[in-house]
């Protein structure tokens, strides 16, 4: 009741408070004298760099947003939804923050938006970079040198269909060369979904349908303890930490499911979930002679999650279906590189290493289904090592960067057990990519780049065992799945205030999910990932030309595939767009207005809703001193998300209508406190005898 409130009164605020910024001043070089001072404020300003989008943050109206993550859903190509960072056209992205690979979502909440300085947006990574990566996010801090004690707390409280909240609490003391640090995060979320799915298909000459209702809810408890250290000398860094993670979540879903024209029969599903997570991670940096940078970076983590699901039929005769699974996995991972002017240019040579062991324990414990989901003990280690190099160098107005990966792969896989020949494999993989770029003018550049991968399935993917989902439905991953070959094209060019992006794909034994039947004593239908062989080009058009005090970010683009699998073609183009609004408003109150859209259309095997208008909002303002950020924000205003899609495989029609609970409100109260930097503003007397001296 209070989200339908609150709504249309930020609605209003926010049209009057965009119509008020209309009409003021421009803010590109605002000069305001209050008492004989000059300030100047600046619009955030993003250029292209080669295939790397450059945004500089501090003097914007963007430092005072809250969060990084408020930051990053205001710049182009970059959406953010449910903390969650993805790059418009691009799977996979790594994001580092001050060079080190971020290992939680939760840091870029925890990072204030004014300590931002830069954010690089690499839309084609090269050779230091694993396959898999399909763009990199290197986001670059302001250093704080100022000493003794600093606290940050944050407080969200959000309501959507249920309540959650949020508190994270960092504390950083710094003395010297050194700073010692230690923060902790403990959230309680309740998310709520509820759905109808149809499946129809030809079972024995018939036309059949199985369906099954949804009503989930979600509640977790998630915690996060975080300690560490860095230190600084000169050229010279280290640092590390321990992180401990814990989880508590109890999954419900009470539905019903049918067979054709047969009643249907209610369920409940219980699901209790306990996970918990150990993260040691600590680098090393140091530059010699001035222009040698050695940089390495190391990680362990061991991690386990224990899971118990019951699903019970309450108003009929069906026997309760218990499982249970225990996940284990262990984590060591090692880069080391090397960057030295070569050439007339940069040279980086280095290595990355890792082992991973996971391990999955199902077990299922109701006599019948074990005849067709039995229990299972997988486990599967993979130890792999990579070469890289890369150069790159500016000719003039001309940009040149070539690099390759060689990677060697031992994957090891076995079945209660027993060794999986045709699963297992060794690999020697290499991948070359190579950009070339031209800059008319700071205002104008033009890039072209190529890159070859192999991308690997994930471990959730490759796993053997089935999970019961119903009477007649099982889900599981493939064993047999092969790693994905890809040749990318990208076109990017920058002229003015627009941008354009072209990246043409062709996709070689890539990932996607079909539904068929499985055999079985009686109908089920198995939902798995299987390789398919698809092209798909994606063409986006930017524009962000700063406004007065309004810093607007367009995008519309098109993402079009070819894909055919047992007959069937899925090639109906998708149309998008995303209008991002940024309103900078005196005495420290800044507005937000996001809007995206986009059309059905074929992703994969998937045929996804239109959702032509989604629109998110925030309005906020900072107190003493910048100290204190007050933000309320809405998301999905008018509830019009869609999340229903399709799915026609294998003689399997699957019509899957959903509903998440995306609409809602919250409240993000940040406190930072930092003690005062010195105010002595003399100098010496006699500096060049003080150096002397």
């Amino acid at each position: 009741m209070k989200s339908k409130i609150l709504i249309p009164i930020l609605t209003v605020f926010l049209f009057v408070e965009s119509g008020y910024t209309q009409n003021r001043e421009a803010a590109d070089s605002l000069p305001c004298e209050l008492q004989e001072a000059v300030v100047t404020t600046k619009q955030p300003a993003t250029k292209l760099v080669g295939s790397t989008l450059v945004s500089t943050i501090p003097g914007t109206n963007l430092a005072d947003l809250g969060t990084a993550l408020d930051v990053l859903a205001q710049l182009p190509m970059i959406t953010v939804e449910d903390n969650a960072v993805s790059v418009i056209g691009k799977n996979n992205i790594e994001i580092y923050i001050d060079g080190r690979p971020m290992r939680d979502e939760q840091e870029l909440r925890q990072l204030l938006s004014s300590n931002l300085k830069k954010v690089e947006l690499l839309m084609a990574p090269g050779a230091a970079y694993t396959s898999t990566t399909g763009a990199v996010l290197k986001i670059t801090t302001r250093r704080n040198f100022v000493k003794g004690l600093s606290l940050t707390d944050q407080f969200l409280l959000e309501c959507r269909r249920k309540w959650s909240v949020l508190d994270y609490l960092a504390l950083s003391y710094r003395i010297g060369n050194w700073e010692l640090f230690a923060n902790g995060t403990i959230k309680r979320y309740n998310s709520f979904a509820k759905g109808v799915t149809t499946n129809t298909l030809v079972y024995d000459g018939m036309k059949t349908a199985v369906g099954s209702s949804q009503h989930i809810t979600y509640p977790t408890t998630t915690g996060v303890v975080k300690t560490g250290f860095n230190y600084s000398d000169g050229p010279q860094s280290l640092g590390a930490y321990y992180r401990y993670n814990p989880e508590r979540g109890n999954f419900k879903n009470t539905g019903c499911e049918w067979l054709n024209d047969n009643p249907a029969i209610s369920n409940n599903i219980d699901k209790r979930i306990r996970a918990q997570s150990h993260l040691v991670s600590l680098y090393y940096e140091n530059t010699f002679a001035g222009k040698y940078l050695l940089h390495f970076d190391g990680d362990f983590r061991r991690s386990n999650e224990s899971n118990s699901v019951a699903t019970t039929y309450p108003a009929s005769s069906n026997p309760t279906v218990n499982s249970t699974d225990e996940r284990a996995s262990t984590l060591w991972a090692g880069k080391l590189y090397l960057n030295i002017p070569l050439g007339k240019g940069d040279f980086t040579v280095g290595t990355q290493d890792s082992y991973t062991h996971t391990s999955l324990d199902y077990r299922m414990l109701n006599t019948a289904v074990s005849e067709y989901i039995p229990s299972s003990l997988t486990d599967a280690r993979q130890t792999s090592a990579a070469l890289f190099a890369s150069w790159s160098r500016m000719f003039g107005k001309f940009s040149l960067s070539a690099g390759a990966r060689y990677e060697y792969v031992d994957y090891d896989f076995k079945v209660n057990a027993i060794r999986d020949k045709d699963v297992s494999r060794r690999d020697h993989l290499l991948t070359p990519d190579v950009s070339l770029g031209y800059s008319f003018n700071k205002e104008s550049q033009i890039s072209l780049c190529y890159k070859m991968a192999t991308v690997k399935p994930s471990y959730s993917q490759l796993t053997g065992s089935l999970s019961y989902t119903g009477l007649h439905q099982i889900e599981g991953g493939n064993p047999g799945l092969r790693d994905q070959r890809m040749h990318d094209i990208q076109l990017l060019g920058l002229w003015k205030g627009f941008m354009l992006q072209a990246d043409y794909t062709r996709s070689l034994d890539t990932y996607a999910f079909v539904k068929q039947v499985y055999p079985a004593n009686n109908l089920q239908l198995l939902m798995h990932p299987v390789n398919i062989d698809v092209s798909t080009l994606n063409l986006y058009l930017v524009w962000s030309q700063p406004i007065r005090r309004w810093t607007p970010n367009v995008t519309v683009g098109m993402y079009r595939q070819r894909l055919q699998l047992d007959n069937h073609r899925y090639n109906k183009p998708i149309f998008s767009y995303y209008f991002d609004n940024t309103f900078s408003i005196p005495k420290g109150w800044t507005i937000t207005a996001n809007i995206s859209g986009s059309s059905h259309g074929d992703m994969h095997t998937n045929r996804f809703g239109a959702s032509w208008f989604t629109m998110d909002a925030s309005i906020g303002k900072t107190f003493l001193n910048k100290s204190l950020t007050v933000k309320l924000s809405a998301t999905d205003m008018f509830n019009s998300a869609n999340n229903d899609w399709t799915m026609n495989t294998y003689g399997v029609y699957v019509d899957k209508r959903q509903s998440y609970d995306h609409r809602g409100v919250s409240l993000n109260i940040i406190y930072n406190f930092q003690p005062s930097k010195s105010k002595y503003k003399g100098s010496s007397a006699a500096e060049e005898e003080m150096k002397r001296l």
